[in-house]
């Protein structure tokens, strides 16, 4: 037991930059008390003390503003950071190494007992503050979630979800975009620093729409040269049979 209540302390000082000392952080840390009510709770909600467990989680909530339902499931290392506006609801289940921020609402759509109403979060998600993640799937493992999103359909792992209602941005995605933005002369990234700018999204919804173009364009002039159409030579069409940008063009379409 005291293994683990050292494990728990030593997660915070890694994690949170503002923590001094591990007085600090056991006197001092709401997120962490709600952590050890919530394995006596839910000891006894498994030995089907219900009413017992529930009094337990409620006085946790009155003294930390941490609501979790004693029938959920958590993981080791996981940090509660401030806390405050947390719920976790009964089925949700929790991995190591998950991070949750203030205001977060692990919750379901449902109002069927015995299903499986709230989501799974697998090992290492981090889950921003005021995010809400609501229904029975899960959040692959790595995965992050973005601050005040409303996530209603399972994360890949690895991927961030972003947004209300939430779109899922994976790894593989951005690089082949940044590819594409290469290509053409510049980076999509540099555009902005801020993802939900207008001018931004427009931006990389060009670069999409135009790699998309120039992969169709080279596939059907290859189509042509096999079937005998037209003939291989070398020119200025011999640019449109390989995927490559007028960088000039391209600058003057964003201007």
């Amino acid at each position: 037991m005291f293994a683990s209540l050292r494990e728990d302390i030593q997660v915070i000082l890694e994690r949170d930059p503002a923590a001094r000392s591990r007085w600090e952080v056991l006197t001092c840390y709401p997120g962490l008390h709600a952590l050890w009510m919530h394995r006596a709770a839910h000891r006894l909600w498994a030995s089907r003390l219900h009413w017992l467990a529930r009094w337990v989680s409620h006085w946790s909530r009155f003294l930390t503003g941490i609501e979790i339902h004693p029938g959920a499931t958590i993981g080791r290392r996981v940090f509660i950071d401030h806390g405050f506006g947390v719920v976790i609801g009964e089925t949700a289940e929790i991995g190591d190494d998950c991070t949750i921020y203030q205001g977060v609402t692990l919750g379901g759509t449902t109002l069927h007992k015995g299903t499986k109403r709230h989501p799974t979060l697998e090992e290492g998600v981090v889950v921003g503050a005021g995010a809400k993640v609501l229904g029975g799937f899960t959040v692959g493992r790595g995965a992050r979630i973005g601050s005040n999103a409303v996530v209603v359909k399972p994360v890949p792992a690895g991927a961030t979800a972003v947004g209300n209602p939430a779109r899922i941005i994976d790894k593989q995605s951005d690089q082949q975009r940044e590819a594409a933005a290469s290509r053409m002369g510049f980076s999509a990234y540099a555009v902005t620093q801020n993802g939900d700018d207008p001018l931004s999204k427009a931006v990389l919804g060009l670069v999409d729409h135009a790699a998309q173009l120039e992969h169709q364009v080279a596939l059907l002039w290859r189509e042509l040269e096999k079937r005998g159409v037209c003939a291989v030579q070398s020119g200025p069409q011999d640019a449109m049979r390989t995927e490559h940008f007028d960088k000039d063009q391209f600058e003057k379409l964003v201007k």
